[in-house]
């Protein structure tokens, strides 16, 4: 009965981040997130709006998938690098870069060890990038370290309880995170983005905002994200055939609730969170 007691009381075994690591690089490296990530362009031009960045700045996207951020960024005429540790995401950057005329450093890096010297840029930017970090300290930290003093931190990154959190949720329900793991949304909190940024920062402002998926049908969507999102992608694949019922059926039922349209297509908005911060 003591050895039972103790055992119920330990404190669970710390999370492996590096296992973790590598499991989230090979479902974003699965499928072709490019083919939802042009979907949001939309999203980059409005952060770079908010920033209010001008001609000339060194701006650093992290975690940038195929480069939204990055263009909106570089459209401005902005010194752009534009990072992250999918390569295949990086190439799909530089053909876009390359259609528009746009002069854009591609580079691989890690999120959570950026391979920039302190204070580099006068921008740091990631939308719903950086926010998939599994040491979401680590992320935080390296984005103020690269930052210069009186720059500003550009985010946006999906809110808990907006339609990708629910999302994400209803995943969780069929493949529940690793035991400690933090959710990805806590991003989109503005008590977690004081927690990480507060103490380094002049000011924070953190507005809630919506993206339209804007698609054929909730089916569309679905086939969509099922087989280009790596992450839905690869828990379809992890899952019997009559949990993948399950899944599609929640995820319909989502789409459902949410749903603006009225003729077949889906309008669905999601919330997040548009944060910029003006480094101390």
């Amino acid at each position: 009965m003591v050895a039972s007691t103790a055992i119920q009381n330990a404190p669970p075994a710390p999370i492996d981040l590096g296992a973790l690591k590598t499991r989230q690089q090979g479902a974003w490296s699965s499928g072709d997130y490019a083919v939802v990530g042009t979907t949001l362009q939309i999203v980059g031009e409005e952060l770079c709006e908010a920033l209010d960045i001008h001609a000339g700045p060194k701006v650093l996207d992290v975690a940038a998938g195929n480069g939204n951020a990055t263009l909106a960024a570089a459209r401005r005429w902005c010194d752009v690098v534009s990072t992250d540790y999918v390569p295949s995401l990086l190439e799909r950057g530089r053909l876009r870069a390359a259609a528009d005329g746009l002069s854009i450093e591609f580079k691989e890096a890690d999120a959570e060890a950026l391979p920039f010297a302190d204070a580099s840029f006068d921008a740091v930017v990631s939308t719903f990038g950086v926010m998939f970090t599994p040491d979401q300290d680590k992320a935080a930290a390296e984005m103020l370290r690269v930052c210069r003093s009186g720059g500003k931190i550009g985010l946006a990154n999906w809110t808990p309880d907006g339609f990708i959190g629910q999302l994400f949720k209803t995943l969780g329900k069929y493949l529940p995170p690793p035991a400690g793991a933090r959710s990805p949304a806590l991003w989109g909190t503005r008590a977690r983005i004081t927690e990480m940024f507060g103490p380094s920062a002049r000011v924070i402002n953190a507005v809630p905002r919506n993206f339209m998926f804007r698609y054929k049908s909730p089916e569309h969507f679905l086939e969509i994200f099922r087989n280009y999102y790596g992450p839905m992608l690869k828990a379809f694949a992890a899952l019997d055939a009559a949990n993948q019922q399950g899944l599609r059926d929640d995820l319909l039922a989502l789409i459902g609730r949410m749903n603006r349209a009225e003729d077949g297509t889906m309008i669905v908005p999601s919330e997040y969170l548009e944060i910029v911060i003006t480094r101390r």
